[in-house]
């Protein structure tokens, strides 16, 4: 799209925002014009102070003239009330409306985006871009409207007076019109670099945040610190373009009109030699053609902004048009027996060499507990986020009850699914909020489902039990307290559907038995997954699949297994002569 359709779009695009407004708009709107009009008004006044007041001294329009001048301001100044205040509430309206969007599209976004996309950019873009966005969305509008009607007014008003000499003004405008075309380009650029490197900075935070133990331990300070200084030198040096490119744009078009205007004075003083310019019209021309200097400055170095603000308006609008999750199925059913059977399924992901998944078939029948073994890297994560959908095979179909996933609304769907993953994600809020998450629950059933996955004890040492704040991702909590935290949520939703995903990876010896039972318990009325490391954890599952790079290899129980000799013995030797090192070890 060429760079000038392009920005008139995402202009158009932006106007649309502030037109849902369109009460407040015309509020601000009104105040620019009555603004703009107070220009050549007063410039036209001073024609009548010359000639009348001090030439013919008209003592009727002397008498007057403080009570014009005053009323002149007055209106003025109510006016720059009302422009200040709309434009602040419409920026605001507008800042607040593209974040509530960009948030409400965070939700719905696939999960491959997420792992494309870097985490500081994402927030960079809500935080950082949309502020950006005000400075094309209205702050340039006011400059251009309020500005563009005052050098109108004022052009008028020197046609007005004398055609001839105004024709000299307009002999700048091609050469003004050219640079600031030339600018513009650049600006853009540098706007998106800019960008661009805000939101690395945003990274580099987020992961030195995040990762501040690793970073104290392994001795990273040094390198986080050099990050860092390289992306703020280049944001320093991209700020410097940006300011250098606007001032050259700036200087010249003043240079310019200066050029015009020394134009203007010698002709108009030869003309006033000559008695055909009266004193009022030689300082009413003169009047207008200072005043504008003020807009003409303004509207040239607006350009920076604007460009800017399309800058940042085009990456938000590109966030925003980003595909959702393919969310087309009408079905909602309110229960599920929980039968599932993958048919033929592939997966690669996005710039894949490989198949993630070959050729995957198995049913997993309702009340059945299937487990997954395999090593790192072998498919069996990939296999369960299918049926969520986090994930869309790239071949075959995922059948639940006998319906095809995607003929299954996505919401209805992940509602009958609860998941216990190894990655434990908590929220800074309360161990209630926590485990009650996206469900309402009562105080008797948060105990019920702490007290099975063995974390009662610990909730209730807290200085205020269920209402103590776990800090950002349970910081103030042992792994082991957080794993239990995050077993008790899937307890409390109590779904047809259980994936757990080394659920129990973060436990000590006594914790994993017991919750392991409470586990137990659960599984025996649903179809359950279960991702396990350690193989003592799923010998009572009924059917251990073993995986080896995205294809199944063996399938059996575990004295099945065992009596095959094959990878799943292999495996098992392996675990057990390493429980036996460490146990030797603690002795």
């Amino acid at each position: 799209m060429p760079h000038s359709t392009q920005s008139t779009t995402i202009f158009r695009r932006l106007l649309g925002y502030l037109t849902r407004y369109w009460r407040m708009l015309a509020v601000a709107l009104g105040a620019m014009a009555t603004m703009a009009i107070t220009e050549p008004v007063f410039a036209r006044l001073v024609k009548l102070l010359v000639d009348s007041g001090f030439v013919t001294r008209d003592d009727g329009v002397m008498a007057m003239m403080p009570f014009y001048i005053v009323g002149i301001f007055l209106v003025r100044g109510i006016a720059n009330f009302a422009n200040e205040y709309a434009t602040a509430w419409l920026s605001g309206q507008l800042v607040r409306q593209l974040r509530d969007e960009m948030f409400a599209k965070l939700m719905r976004l696939p999960v491959q985006f997420y792992d494309d996309q870097p985490a500081g950019r994402l927030m960079s873009r809500i935080t950082f871009d949309v502020g950006q966005v005000t400075e094309a969305g209205f702050n340039v509008v006011t400059v251009v409207v309020k500005d563009g009607l005052t050098i109108a007014g004022l052009l008028g008003l020197l046609l007005y007076t004398d055609w001839r000499l105004t024709l000299v003004c307009f002999t700048v405008i091609p050469a003004v019109a050219t640079s600031i075309r030339v600018v513009a380009k650049r600006l853009r650029k540098l706007s998106r670099d800019s960008q661009h490197e805000m939101g690395n900075l945003t990274q580099i935070l987020g992961e030195t945040v995040h990762g501040q133990r690793i970073v104290k331990v392994y001795g990273g300070q040094d390198n986080e610190t050099a990050r860092f200084t390289r992306t703020t030198e280049a944001l320093r040096r991209n700020t410097i373009k940006q300011s250098a490119a606007s001032s050259i744009s700036t200087s010249t078009t003043q240079f310019m009109i200066a050029c015009a205007l020394a134009v203007i004075v010698h002709f108009a003083s030869s003309r006033a030699a000559n008695g055909t310019f009266t004193a009022g019209d030689f300082m009413s021309f003169m009047t207008g053609m200072l005043m504008l200097f003020g807009p003409l400055k303004r509207i040239t170095g607006v350009n920076q902004s604007l460009q800017r603000g399309l800058a940042a308006a085009e990456s938000v609008f590109v966030f925003l048009d980003e595909p959702a999750e393919a969310d087309h199925g009408t079905l909602e059913p309110a229960t599920a027996n929980g039968e599932i059977i993958f048919e033929n399924i592939d997966l690669r992901y996005p710039k894949a060499q490989r198949d993630a998944l070959t050729d995957i078939s198995l049913a997993i029948r309702a009340g059945e507990t299937v487990a997954l073994v395999g090593s790192s890297g072998s498919g069996k994560t990939s296999l369960v986020n299918l049926i969520p959908r986090f994930y869309e095979p790239s071949g075959g179909r995922i059948l639940l009850d006998g319906v095809a996933l995607p003929d299954i609304r996505i919401a209805a769907l992940r509602r009958h699914i609860a998941l216990v993953s190894q990655d434990v994600v908590l929220f800074n809020d309360t161990v209630g909020n926590n485990i009650a998450y996206g469900m309402k629950a009562d105080a008797p059933a948060l105990a019920d489902a702490a007290r099975a996955a063995n974390a009662l004890d610990f909730i209730e040492a807290m200085p205020q039990g269920f209402d103590t704040l776990i800090g950002e991702n349970g910081v103030r909590l042992s792994g082991g307290q957080r794993q239990r935290l995050a077993i008790a949520r899937a307890l409390l939703k109590n779904a047809p559907i259980l994936i757990l995903d080394e659920a129990t990876s973060a436990l000590d010896t006594q914790s994993e038995r017991l919750v392991q039972a409470a586990l137990e318990n659960l599984m025996k009325s649903r179809p359950t997954l279960v991702i396990a490391h350690r193989l003592s954890t799923i010998e009572n599952a009924n059917r251990i699949v073993v995986m080896e790079h995205g294809r199944i290899i063996e399938i059996g129980s575990h004295a099945e297994l065992l009596a095959k000799g094959g990878a799943y013995t292999h495996f098992h030797q392996l675990q057990f002569k390493a429980e036996q090192a460490a146990h030797h070890v603690r002795d």
